[in-house]
């Protein structure tokens, strides 16, 4: 039998959506949690495996470390802001369970394994980038120096083999959804521009983009658009709507699931009988036929990354996007009737002051549903990161604060980190308090019960968390 295995998103601080599978690792304005879906994949190639998803279980350390003694090895993904987080939970458990081996995975691990190991002795290895396949050899008892893609500890010693190739054939992989019945409970995921509950899967991997500010894509799972077939994500389709026939929505979560239009009007001509609600994550690029036809197949919100309002930041980002393709595509799927949650970035390079009114301006002239800001992040492993480094943009402090809310560590000679910071409540309050939003909000309560409940409770955490906010002004990682 294989090494009973346990797959681990840490616990971490309160509201914290860092997980395998979320691409903003901050705490959140307001509760979010996404599907651990990366740990899945192993997770379901392993019979004797679990899945454990600390934060939306509301699990503390001690909570989480009562499961040393149950498994052989436990994998933690973790990531650059989490890093030193994750690493006392991995010697919580050594101490309770001296012989346990400890792996870490996740983007951090694939940029920086070599440093990964040496940031502490209990970390025994780390697997570069996809870990679907090198943690069951693990398990099964394979060598670790005919493991691809992988940097261990042997007798004091860092040691690594080859790089594993690129997994092209994602069908041969277990469906996502198996192990989310197996081991987790759908109603413990939830996201506001949502229907509640959903699941969220993905249809393939990486990114035929090359924006610099990136995560994934430079680090995990390629500049490269990989597929499933249509025929194998509608089988899982199938077996979700089976399962958990009390679901709402359906969320596609690959990068930019609209990359390839042929492919996704397949998909979408293939999802009609089902008549599911469904969303999925898109560039502003989207064709009117293409996206009728998704709205048709019962396609109801898009995540876009806008990231700008300016034209030069998208250009120096390498975006791809126009301002004028992307006020078409938001036209053209809201005379659809198609919602749109939009992600905008604050402080990428050419960020001013003038281009922070500028973006705020746009994301209100586009009167967009649903909107998230972020702060630029520079991951290391990214063309961001890189560049920022070398101008000497980047500070020497840390991407979140005390208690997980999300810094601005790049200053620029046209604006600095504090004025960056701030500019996200700005944001927030120009987009929010306007008098046709608010009018729209007040509607749906009127309309119904239940809207008008998660209204004032996601009001309730959007106030605490700009109040944590504020805090977290005191903090070093914000200075």
């Amino acid at each position: 039998m294989p090494l009973k295995t346990l797959f681990l998103n840490p616990p971490s601080f309160d509201d914290f959506d860092g997980g395998a599978g979320a691409r903003y690792q901050a705490t959140r304005e307001v509760r979010s949690f996404w599907y651990p879906t990366w740990l899945t994949y192993p997770a379901g190639l392993l019979p004797n495996s679990k899945v454990v998803d600390a934060p939306p279980l509301g699990w503390d350390v001690g909570k989480t470390l009562s499961l040393a003694k149950e498994f052989d090895i436990v994998i933690l993904y973790t990531s650059t802001p989490s890093l030193q987080n994750d690493i006392q939970i991995a010697k919580g458990f050594k101490s309770l369970n001296p012989s346990i081996l400890v792996g870490f995975v996740g983007p951090h691990p694939s940029v920086l394994p070599e440093l990964t190991l040496k940031a502490d002795p209990v970390i025994d290895f780390v697997v570069r980038e996809e870990f679907d396949h090198a943690i069951p050899e693990i398990a099964n008892g394979k060598p670790w120096d005919e493991v691809l893609g992988i940097h261990y500890r042997i007798d004091g010693e860092i040691r690594s083999t080859p790089d594993r190739p690129v997994l092209e054939n994602l069908d041969n992989l277990p469906f996502a959804s198996e192990v989310y019945r197996r081991d987790l409970n759908i109603m413990d995921y939830e996201i506001p521009w949502m229907k509640y509950p959903y699941v969220s899967i993905y249809t393939g991997r990486g990114c035929g983009s090359k924006c610099t500010f990136c995560l994934w894509p430079q680090t995990f799972s390629g500049n490269v658009y990989r597929t499933r077939s249509v025929e194998n994500v509608i089988k899982e389709v199938a077996y979700i709507k089976k399962t958990f026939p009390g679901i709402k929505e359906l969320f596609f979560d690959d990068d930019t699931l609209t990359e390839y239009r042929d492919r996704t009007r397949e998909l979408s001509e293939a999802l009609k009988p089902f008549n599911l609600s469904w969303g999925c994550n898109s560039k502003a690029n989207v064709d009117f036929e293409t996206l009728k036809m998704m709205k048709d197949s019962g396609c109801r919100v898009m995540v876009v990354g806008y990231e700008s309002g300016n034209q030069q930041i998208l250009n120096n980002v390498k975006k791809g996007i126009r301002i004028e393709q992307a006020t078409e595509f938001t036209r053209n799927a809201h005379q659809l009737g198609m919602k749109i949650h939009g992600t905008f970035i604050f402080g990428l390079p050419g960020e001013t002051p003038q281009t922070i009114e500028e973006t705020i301006q746009f994301a209100c002239d586009m009167d967009i549903e649903t909107l998230q800001v972020s702060l630029a992040s520079p991951y290391p492993g990214t063309h961001f990161y890189n560049f920022a480094k070398e101008k000497g943009y980047l500070m020497d402090s840390d991407m979140v604060s005390e208690d997980g809310i999300q810094t601005c560590n790049v200053s620029y000679p046209e604006i600095g980190s504090r004025e960056i910071f701030m500019a996200v409540p700005k944001f927030y309050r120009k987009f929010y308090y306007r008098p046709r939003y608010i009018a729209r909000v007040l509607k749906r309560a009127l309309l119904s019960g239940a809207e008008r409940k998660k209204i004032i409770r996601e009001a309730g955490e959007y106030f605490r968390f700009m109040a944590r906010r504020k805090e977290a002004l005191r903090s070093p990682a914000s200075r």
